[in-house]
């Protein structure tokens, strides 16, 4: 019997860590968009801090990786000594403000198509057409000389990588994985106590169960393409899980599927579509969902449209990097994740106030 090819090897895997994302996040309601929507509308904060759990988890078992020389994240696209400020700080709150006009990010999006909902899928395919025209087509024009003439390369000043612990460590002159190591325990142990402090939060076993899945998946997908990936000749390129770039590759694949190669991304969004819709099989909660009227499919649609760009621009979404990118304590992640939050607060004031004014009002009034 032949050998499997590693990238074959790679998004089998990558398939089923999605199995479980989509089950998991489809069975505990985990949903980025909706904890911010909690946290504002009804001061809920559970699914925030599921939200930060998994971050913490994230954080925690990725740089274990690292320290273990078991995978090197100094090769993942947070990492690099290009720090895209302007484009983490603009798309991070493009997607942010997106999410809430589509009714979820990409990954909830990816959840609600396996549950049933036929909005979710015209969701995705403008997630998927805008983020691929962002980064590989006719918008890819207008975003290339944008990041050419904002991103800050840090090399020329001695900084190797845009992570934290390497900034500190060219200002201080520490050594970068002393600070590393107390950054992890500082910033991990902060979000944790931040979760865990909440008794209604220890008493809902959902969201915590939600955290530490979610979390703990991030450092088995670094592991899936650094390990299992790890082909001399046609090495897998390090990555974990993200969705906005791989739905567009998705979409991508499905129209050349003859002639195109499958990888840990595709294999994740097709995982995570699956995982959801047996899950919702199993739960008896599978239903065909669609459009309430003209407005509806509207905001969707331009919802849809803004996330695609808007994720590009920033590198990720709220798992991208508002989860995966925050486990490589990356300064440009930190940034994208709290333009998305900003995005995201802004979105649902313009829901609720009905326009754009009165969305910029809410948001000074309570500043």
């Amino acid at each position: 019997m032949p050998e499997l090819p590693v990238h074959v090897i790679v998004a089998g895997a990558g398939f089923a860590a999605g199995l479980v994302f989509g089950a998991t996040a489809q069975r505990t309601n985990f949903c980025t968009m909706g904890a911010i929507s909690d946290m504002v509308l009804m001061g809920d904060r559970n699914r925030f801090r599921a939200w930060m759990l998994a971050i913490a988890v994230a954080i925690l078992g990725s740089q274990a990786l690292q320290l273990l020389g078991l995978v090197d994240l100094g090769k993942s696209i947070y990492l690099t000594p290009n720090l895209g400020w302007a484009g983490a700080v603009i798309g991070g709150l493009l997607f942010g403000f997106g999410m809430t006009m589509a009714g979820g990010c990409g990954n909830k999006s990816l959840v609600r198509m396996g549950g049933g909902s036929l909005k979710a899928l015209v969701v995705l395919l403008c997630l998927g057409i805008a983020a691929y025209a962002t980064l590989r087509g006719i918008l890819g024009m207008l975003r290339q000389p944008f990041e050419a003439a904002t991103n800050l390369n840090l090399a020329p000043l001695g900084i190797a990588r845009q992570g934290i612990a390497d900034i500190v460590a060219a200002g201080t002159g520490l050594a970068a994985p002393g600070i590393r190591l107390a950054l992890t325990v500082i910033v991990a142990g902060g979000f944790l106590y931040y979760c865990f402090r909440d008794a209604d939060f220890r008493a809902s076993r959902r969201d915590v169960a939600a955290g530490l899945v979610i979390g703990a998946l991030v450092p088995i997908g670094w592991l899936i393409t650094g390990r299992l990936g790890a082909d001399a000749f046609d090495p897998t390129p390090l990555a974990s899980f993200t969705f906005v770039a791989p739905i567009g590759e998705t979409v991508q694949y499905a129209m050349t599927f003859s002639g195109a190669k499958i990888n840990f991304g595709i294999a994740t969004v097709l995982g995570v579509v699956a995982g959801a819709f047996l899950s919702s099989l199993a739960a008896g909660s599978f239903r065909l969902e669609g459009f309430a009227d003209a407005g509806d499919t509207l905001r969707h649609i331009v919802g849809g449209v803004i996330m695609g760009a808007g994720g590009v621009l920033a590198l990720g979404c709220t798992i991208g990097q508002g989860i995966t990118g925050m486990s490589t304590l990356a300064l440009g992640s930190v940034v994208a994740w709290l333009s998305i939050l900003a995005g995201g607060y802004a979105g649902i004031k313009y829901l609720e106030a009905g326009s754009i004014a009165g969305a910029l009002r809410a948001v000074f009034a309570r500043g």
